[in-house]
């Protein structure tokens, strides 16, 4: 099972309530913390949805 690790580099203050619930659905919820989720294409999706918010670290095969 391939991983991903994010990371939170944005703040979710005054953005759209879509971003927010984004970044909710990806376990982030302060600045700077990383999660390791499985390579999906629905996180996939999510991420490239908030590229200003998140950053992707590295990927694990």
């Amino acid at each position: 099972m391939a991983t991903i690790t994010v990371k939170q580099i944005g703040s979710p203050i005054r953005r759209p309530a879509k971003q927010r619930d984004t970044l909710k659905g990806l376990g982030l919820n302060k600045m700077h913390k990383t999660r390791e989720l499985e390579d999906t294409p629905s996180v996939r999706g999510m991420v490239n949805s908030i590229p200003h918010l998140v950053q992707l670290i590295e990927e694990k095969a």
